[in-house]
């Protein structure tokens, strides 16, 4: 991949759903770092359509920044490069207006003859993944991971904007890569 001239950095999530608000969390903070201009930093929150038309703005890489639980201890950090190619195997559930599932928008952009040139997610797993009657503000874990994720996002830009033929973000202690 050659220099990328537009990186977007995506925060998915719900404010109101405790560490679901993890990517609306470390895009907020992401925000006021100094980054270079080619990035664009924005907390999309649960506004799929939102996600999906910003996307069609031909950015050469998408960050998304999630939670997704990988079945690891919580606030565990991971840097997944998705396969475009399999997005109809992947488990989907249509897009509310309570939630936001990056798999959907990915399928959107797809119908319409579109898709990202280059895909990362930046995940941390959750320590609770429901919350039946609505909880803001993240667990210990994961608000603990926050910090390490805007790092971890600051050092793939950093690769990505420097040409580095292969990514090689170091990724925190007990963090995995996909």
């Amino acid at each position: 991949m050659s220099k990328p001239s537009k990186i977007l950095v995506a925060g998915i999530g719900n404010i109101f759903l405790g560490d679901d608000a993890f990517g609306s969390e470390v895009t907020r903070r992401l925000i006021k770092e100094t980054l270079p201009e080619e990035v664009r930093v924005t907390d999309f929150g649960i506004r799929s359509y939102d996600l999906a038309y910003a996307m069609m703005e031909e950015y050469d890489v998408t960050i998304f920044v999630d939670i997704t639980s990988q079945s690891q201890p919580p606030g565990t950090l991971y840097l997944i490069e998705p396969d475009l190619n399999q997005l109809d195997q992947l488990d989907e559930k249509m897009a509310d207006a309570h939630s936001m599932n990056p798999v959907r928008v990915l399928q959107m952009l797809r119908a319409v003859g579109s898709s990202p040139k280059k895909l990362y997610l930046v995940g941390c797993e959750p320590a609770i993944l429901e919350v039946e009657d609505g909880e803001i503000g993240l667990s210990e874990s994961v608000e603990a991971a926050v910090p390490q994720a805007i790092e971890l996002i600051k050092s793939l830009v950093d690769d990505l904007l420097n040409e580095k033929s292969k990514v090689e973000v170091a990724l925190p202690e007990q963090a995995g890569r996909r």
